[in-house]
């Protein structure tokens, strides 16, 4: 990958559309727009040209705008091709981009690029990437919120919301939990049927909880006397519970909880839900514990329950949270180490010694400083034409 070459990528999604915008960046990006467009637009200003290929053919009538470098996105020359949006129109332009010098962008070179040349830090970048990835509001603001602070007593609160939560549904066989899984989820992720130990494995399915991506789980039935196969499907039924961020432990209102139910309530960090109470009324409380009443049949108290679960998913990975990966974590925790040490040193080499050290660690951060093994994973995980 070298900075020495002009790239260019589909900056818009693949396939049929009204338009298609190809984009370039790199010191011969000028001299492609002359052979392409005629000559190149004036800068920063949309202008309507016709494409020609090195034969002189036309290829398409397209906005061109030109970027000259250091004010583009990537720091260095840059443009735009405004292209009609069928296959073959970006495909004639595509060749007559690589007959004229230019090449294909590798997955992430165009902010690669705007990093090297300072147009922005690698907090900067890993936020463009969360901001690509997001998949709710939730995540879309904190990936614009990605900048360097001390927020190391968030409590894994941007992790938590970068990777999403998960939550278990744990109880005996036959009290709805599929059901439960399809009704919160609002499809039919899991097989639902009358007939006991019908999932015996785990079941997964997305859904928002409020802007925070979560995990919901369908766990096999808890129960003894199993046989193999099922066994093994309560094994990982208890791992997913002890791993969950949330546990819904559930029984049918009308039937008394069981031992493994009881076992669970005595946790207390489950959100309890009685299910089937269009059958019958639960009891008001369970050791203290009082559970939601719902009916993943009817819907009756689906409401009730999405709310506590957003409530759940508020307090875990709600509120402001700047720390959205593991390695700002590390870098900052030694920040903060070599800081204190610098405190509380003996004499003045020592704390000079832990600035120091504090220094490279924010620089390490930043990506100012000894990150070369990280760049190829940090943009490798960019789309082509960013």
């Amino acid at each position: 990958m070298s900075t020495a070459d002009t790239i260019f990528a589909l900056a818009t999604g693949a396939g049929r559309s009204a338009v298609a915008v190809l984009r370039l960046s790199g010191p011969g990006c000028g001299a492609v727009l002359d052979r392409l467009a005629g000559r190149r637009p004036a800068a920063r200003m949309a202008t309507l040209r016709t494409l020609r290929d090195a034969a002189g053919a036309a290829l398409d009538r397209a906005l061109v705008l030109w970027f000259p470098g250091p004010r583009s996105y990537t720091g260095e020359d840059a443009a735009e091709l405004h292209l009609h949006g069928g296959r073959a129109v970006v495909a004639a332009v595509s060749e007559a981009l690589v007959a004229a010098g230019a090449r294909v962008a590798e997955p992430g070179e165009f902010t690669r690029r705007a990093f090297l040349h300072g147009r922005m830090d690698l907090t900067e970048a890993e936020g463009i990437a969360d901001l690509i990835e997001a998949e709710t509001e939730a995540q879309r603001r904190q990936a614009l919120r990605a900048e360097i602070a001390a927020a190391l007593a968030d409590g894994g609160r941007g992790e938590r919301l970068r990777e999403g939560l998960d939550v278990a549904i744990l109880g005996a066989p036959n009290v709805g939990k599929s059901s439960l899984l399809n009704a919160l989820t609002g499809r039919e992720a899991a097989i639902v049927s009358a007939r006991a130990g019908t999932t015996r494995d785990v079941v997964e399915a997305r859904f928002d909880l409020a802007g925070v991506p979560a995990t919901l789980a369908d766990t096999a039935g808890l129960r003894e006397g199993a046989d193999e196969i099922e066994a093994e499907g309560i094994r990982r039924a208890h791992r997913r519970g002890e791993e969950a961020d949330i546990v819904l432990a559930v029984f049918a209102a009308d039937t008394a909880p069981d031992a493994e139910t009881l076992a669970l309530l005595a946790r207390r960090d489950c959100v309890v839900v009685a299910n089937r109470c269009d059958l019958a009324e639960p009891a008001a409380d369970y050791a203290g514990v009082v559970p939601l009443r719902v009916s993943a049949r009817t819907g009756t108290g689906l409401a009730a329950l999405r709310a506590r679960l957003e409530e759940e998913a508020e307090r875990r990975a709600g509120g402001a949270a700047l720390l959205t990966r593991p390695r700002h974590r590390a870098a900052l925790e030694e920040v903060a180490r070599h800081l204190a040490g610098a405190e509380t040193a003996p004499v003045p080499e020592l704390a000079s010694e832990g600035l120091r050290a504090a220094s490279l660690a924010l620089g390490r951060l930043t990506g100012r400083v000894g990150v070369e093994q990280v760049l190829d994973v940090v943009f490798g995980s960019f789309c082509i034409g960013k």
